[in-house]
């Protein structure tokens, strides 16, 4: 993995953002997909889009934290993601580790956090830096999943909102709307990041092989391990 940011602990504002993810364990992660792929090929995937994602965030200006799930995991997150400051999530749902994982970091003095899911191994880091610039003006921002989720978060100390992690149905269709309905309730200025694309199932894995097949691997260990796996060797 690529060493700690530059930017670590050096910055002005004091900005981070925090990368969501789950200890790499087989039959433990992308359980659709293993339904189709395979559990050894599902954990390999994972573990692709967390390597793509991180390295698009060590190419920008923001120091990277882990929290990872569950919070006994720490034997199986050191060997893989060492070089990055990381901690367990904790809560009983996925609303409240993200709720206590901004009152932890604001507590820590940080000015800014983004939370960020570890489904999205193509996003690019404009949107990052977007989310980050938005919050010198907005009160938080939101990136919208195409499945009705969101794949970020992002608040300000000042502006930190802990209603919007309470009451909300996780892992359905309606997270997104009644997250914005919250917001709105609390008069709240939201920048809305570009819709993107979770991978969570197959259809949406093989979206993902069509949107980047084209462009060869490059950088992306995810297109090489489907290549190298002939995950769909149709369209190799």
């Amino acid at each position: 993995m690529p060493g700690l940011p530059t930017a670590w602990g050096g910055m002005k504002d004091r900005s981070c953002i925090v990368l969501f993810v789950k200890c790499p364990e087989k039959g433990r992660v992308k359980t659709r997909l293993a339904a189709e792929t395979g559990e050894d090929n599902a954990l390999g995937l994972y573990q692709c889009f967390v390597s793509d994602i991180i390295a698009t965030l060590t190419e920008g200006r923001y120091p990277v934290r882990i929290a990872f799930h569950p919070p006994d995991g720490q034997d199986r997150i050191a060997p893989w993601l060492g070089d990055y400051p990381s901690s367990p999530q904790r809560g009983e749902d996925l609303g409240e580790r993200m709720l206590n994982t901004f009152l932890r970091l604001f507590s820590e003095g940080f000015s800014s956090v983004l939370i960020l899911g570890s489904d999205i191994p193509d996003l690019p880091g404009e949107v990052i830096e977007e989310a980050f610039d938005a919050l010198t003006e907005h009160d938080t921002v939101i990136g919208p999943a195409s499945d009705g989720g969101y794949y970020l978060i992002g608040f300000t100390r000042g502006s930190f909102i802990p209603d919007v992690f309470q009451g909300i149905p996780w892992s359905t269709a309606s997270v997104f709307d009644l997250t914005m309905a919250v917001f709105q309730q609390k008069g709240c200025r939201v920048h809305t990041l570009p819709e993107w694309r979770d991978v969570d199932t197959m259809d949406d894995l093989k979206a993902l092989w069509e949107r980047r097949k084209d462009s060869g691997s490059g950088n992306s260990r995810t297109i090489a391990f489907m290549r190298d796996r002939r995950i769909f060797p149709e369209h190799r």
